[in-house]
């Protein structure tokens, strides 16, 4: 029979020996880990370099089309700022003179509709000659007189 202390020591043997059986276990796997992704970063790094030189070629080629951009939109502003200077042109030359032939115009209706409202009558020459007025219970004679009766208050009010 086994004393104590041999029973003591055969337990911790046994001990011993499982522990060492998992840590053996253990290990293999994790050889097998590192096996498997020394293998995958190979791969991976096989698989980036040609990514980022496609990568680097697409930033440079952007980089290339945003200058081109760029000249783009600043020939644009050029052109955009001639036209503001073009049509201060256009508007000085053309309004000034626009303005004041239109002036012009509305004052010679105001003054001719002033003028028939005193009774004077306005020198008018039709196709067929001199006018000379309205005839009495002529239709379209009364008509025409309606039309410049309001034609005449328009002007009166500013609206001319």
């Amino acid at each position: 029979m086994l004393t104590a202390g041999e029973l003591a020591g055969l337990v911790v043997a046994i001990f011993w020996v499982i522990l060492v059986c998992f840590m053996v276990v253990v290990l293999v796997r994790l050889a097998r880990l590192l096996t498997e992704t020394r293998k995958s970063v190979a791969e991976l790094s096989d698989r980036i370099a040609p990514l980022l030189d496609d990568m680097s070629q697409t930033v440079s080629e952007a980089n290339r089309r945003l200058v081109a951009a760029e000249e783009i939109t600043d020939n644009m502003r050029d052109v955009s700022g001639n036209m503001v200077k073009l049509t201060g042109v256009a508007s000085t030359l053309f309004a000034g003179p626009v303005l004041k032939i239109s002036a012009f115009r509305d004052g010679v209706r105001l003054a001719l509709a002033r003028r028939a409202a005193r009774g004077a009558p306005a020198r008018r020459v039709a196709r067929g000659g001199p006018r000379t007025g309205p005839r009495t219970g002529d239709r379209i004679s009364e008509r025409h007189a309606a039309e410049r009766a309001v034609e005449r208050r328009a002007i009166g009010r500013g609206r001319g």
